[in-house]
């Protein structure tokens, strides 16, 4: 072979070599160079190329497998942690108008806030009039707890609902007042069926101060 024709075959060796790197670097392991007599100056190197296109391609595959299992596993985690806020804020409607929100756990500022959020959300899609948050379920409250409640409770009257705040155990109240806390706006009542006592007196207040205001308008008009 004649240095020409060597240089000749040389050139075509790298230009193959470069086509397959360039789809290597493009992200596509699909090409070969082919394979070489051992003879051929160039069959080493086009080995030793082809091995390590085949392991990059490899890894590859290895790599989308994990990145599939981390986005179903990711998938999983979101689904479970929406169910678990769910079950975390059990809001029920125990009457027209007034809903039931019954906390038990511990309350961190990540929770306050997405308890807060859906129970606005359910304020506004049920149009309630009243909201009940019972702690009977809180064995201990500081003043980051207390202070979770104020906010959620301001929230709520900023919707044009009544909060009622029930379930304040004697520990927890000698607490809320060595701290000083200001329940200024926030109606207690000792349970929950007090606070549906105090709810249906306060409807049945209103209607009849509504059907009174009526009656004196038609005797107003009759004259």
């Amino acid at each position: 072979m004649t240095d020409t024709d060597f240089e000749t075959l040389a050139y075509d060796r790298i230009a193959d070599i470069l086509v397959v790197l360039a789809e290597v670097t493009s992200g596509t392991f699909n090409s070969r160079l082919p394979d070489l007599p051992e003879a051929d100056p160039f069959s080493s190197l086009f080995r030793g190329i082809n091995e390590t296109v085949s392991s990059l391609a490899d890894a590859q595959s290895r790599s989308e497998t994990y990145q599939r299992d981390l986005e179903e596993k990711l998938r999983t985690i979101e689904q479970q942690r929406l169910a678990i806020r769910e079950l975390s804020t059990p809001i029920i409607e125990v009457w027209s108008g007034v809903l039931c929100l019954p906390v038990v756990g511990v309350m961190d500022t990540t929770r306050s806030a997405e308890m807060t959020e859906t129970l606005l959300n359910a304020i506004a899609s049920t149009r309630a009039r009243c909201v009940i948050v019972d702690i009977t379920g809180i064995e201990v409250m500081d003043t980051a707890t207390a202070d979770h409640f104020l906010r959620m409770a301001r929230a709520i009257r900023l919707l044009g609902a009544e909060c009622v705040l029930t379930g304040i155990k004697p520990g927890i109240a000698q607490t809320i007042v060595q701290m000083g806390v200001d329940l200024n706006g926030v109606v207690t009542r000792r349970t929950l069926r007090d606070a549906l006592s105090h709810f249906v007196r306060a409807s049945v207040e209103q209607a009849r101060s509504r059907l009174n205001a009526t009656e004196a308008l038609k005797q107003t008009d009759g004259r």
